[in-house]
């Protein structure tokens, strides 16, 4: 399936579990509801995906946990926070980096309309 098509399936369904649930929730409710939306749509979903730091040549695992990774190609990371910080852009560009990913997801699920919460991030 093309990128763009799977990037607008996953939108869709971030906006279904948005309009069901609301902001105020804990961020692993939105996650679980959204990997149910996503595993609906017939797509391929690692969560709490693991990923290593290589550093001079030897895999070191830190802690870094990519909240979705859909296909294999887009990694979805999600907040519910009051407000989207510097730091949470600088997270999931630092995941499409170490799993050498191209396109990137950020939703802050606490945002009165979810629009506003949303950032398509590319490398």
């Amino acid at each position: 399936m093309d990128r763009e098509k799977i990037f607008k399936k996953i939108l869709d369904c971030c906006f279904r579990v948005h309009t069901e649930l609301g902001p105020g929730l804990l961020e692993s409710a939105y996650e679980a509801c959204l990997l149910y939306e996503l595993k609906e749509e017939s797509l391929d979903i690692k969560q709490q995906l693991a990923v290593p730091v290589t550093y001079k040549n030897v895999e070191l695992n830190v802690g870094y946990r990519i909240d979705l990774l859909v296909n294999n190609e887009i990694i979805v990371e999600l907040k519910s926070v009051e407000k989207m910080k510097d730091i949470h852009l600088a997270q999931i560009l630092t995941y499409i980096k170490l799993a050498e990913c191209k396109l990137g997801l950020l939703v802050n699920f606490n945002e009165k309309h979810l629009k506003d919460g949303i950032k398509r991030v590319i490398l």
